[in-house]
């Protein structure tokens, strides 16, 4: 039975390794760049993501995708920007995968990539499951706010092994949730050698023009 069910993950995460491949081509040819947020729940993606979409939207053309599991509380949230927003409701998965970012570009008849700059996709709040799925992105950014603690790259390792950014956010709450910033940034290092940090408070827009940098030095 243990094999079987190996069997099968493997099965399923080689066909999302194909479609992400195919989707990653069509984003080339339409020069779109995607940027892909993963995080745990309540970590700030929806906040960073809204204020992001409505600092690029008078010079670029932007749009998102996002994952919840039921509601589209995070969609609504997003679309206050002015930006084109598309809901994809996972049910009881987890994440995200290619197969589901493919419907939803497919089914999305007021938007096309080729009118698109950049194209976001907020995953579901989950630090486990969004790993191990490919969506074509260009840049994957990892979540981590200060309120969560200090270790949670030692414990979710593969998730920030397999970024390419990672974001400390709401760090206007750093004194009062009491977060160690060096010994975060300690354990990403020992997780993730190399990883880019960047620190960001959505709320007062402590470190924004660094993260607008870092996006725009990632465009085609």
């Amino acid at each position: 039975m243990t094999t079987r069910m190996v069997e099968v993950r493997q099965g399923i995460l080689k066909k999302n390794d194909l479609l992400a491949r195919a989707l990653r081509e069509r984003f080339a040819a339409a020069g779109t760049r995607v940027v892909s947020l993963v995080s745990s729940p309540g970590a700030g993606k929806t906040a960073l993501l809204q204020r992001t979409l409505t600092a690029l939207r008078p010079t670029l053309r932007v749009a998102a995708l996002v994952g919840d599991l039921q509601t589209d509380n995070d969609a609504r949230r997003l679309a206050a920007s002015g930006a084109p927003v598309r809901q994809i409701t996972t049910g009881t998965v987890c994440h995200l995968d290619a197969e589901m970012v493919r419907i939803a570009l497919d089914d999305w008849p007021d938007v096309s990539l080729e009118a698109l700059d950049v194209l976001f996709i907020e995953n579901v709040g989950n630090l486990v499951c969004p790993a191990s799925y490919d969506l074509g992105e260009a840049l994957r950014v990892v979540l981590l706010s200060v309120t969560e603690g200090e270790d949670k790259p030692l414990k979710y390792p593969t998730i920030f092994g397999s970024a390419d950014l990672a974001v400390i956010t709401k760090t206007d709450m750093t004194e009062a949730a009491g977060f160690d910033e060096g010994a975060a940034r300690a354990a990403i290092q020992a997780v993730r050698p190399g990883l880019e940090v960047l620190r960001v408070s959505a709320k007062t827009g402590a470190g924004f023009d660094d993260w607008l940098s870092r996006l725009a030095a990632d465009r085609f």
